[in-house]
């Protein structure tokens, strides 16, 4: 695959309309071509104290971020006629159709490809298939794991190796 659009969110609680950031990355004839990452304001605008360890974020943070069709409008132009791919992407997805469902958007319908289930087949030996292995078995290494942007970079270089 040479062109697609990875894509990492990261949710505020345990709703998947919760997105509170979102990582883009394009790549075209297999180069990084385009990067995007953006705050999102959740919906339920509540933080649960176990996702806010994970990433770090809180209302704080988001208090003032725009909502998801904003944030999607730009990305939207960004990602037209490209494969989206995720580590895990029933996660992704889920979180990108709840949230389209949640602001009544029509949804594109978006082709998903999921490294995780790839790096199974591929990577059978590794220890686990968390995104940091994999990342670091495909020679990249990831240092702001759960930062959206630094998830969806990783997920991109795992893509570019072994789909």
């Amino acid at each position: 695959m040479k062109d697609f659009a990875a894509i990492d969110f990261e949710t505020a609680n345990f709703s998947r309309t919760s997105v509170c950031s979102v990582g883009v990355v394009i790549v075209r004839a297999a180069q990084f071509v385009d990067s995007f990452y953006s705050l999102i304001q959740p919906e339920p605008n509540y933080y649960n104290f176990r996702c806010t360890m994970v990433h770090g974020l809180t209302c704080e943070d988001t208090d003032d971020a725009p909502v998801f069709p904003f944030v999607w409008q730009q990305i939207a132009p960004k990602i037209a006629g490209l494969p989206l791919v995720a580590h895990n992407s029933p996660f992704d997805e889920g979180c990108l159709k709840a949230v389209f469902r949640c602001y009544q958007m029509d949804y594109p319908d978006y082709p998903f490809y999921d490294t995780l289930r790839v790096s199974r087949k591929v990577l059978p030996d590794l220890p686990n298939h968390q995104l940091q292995t994999v990342a670091a078995a495909c020679v990249y290494d990831l240092t702001r794991h759960h930062h959206a942007l630094a998830d969806a970079e990783a997920c991109a270089w795992i893509a570019k190796a072994i789909l």
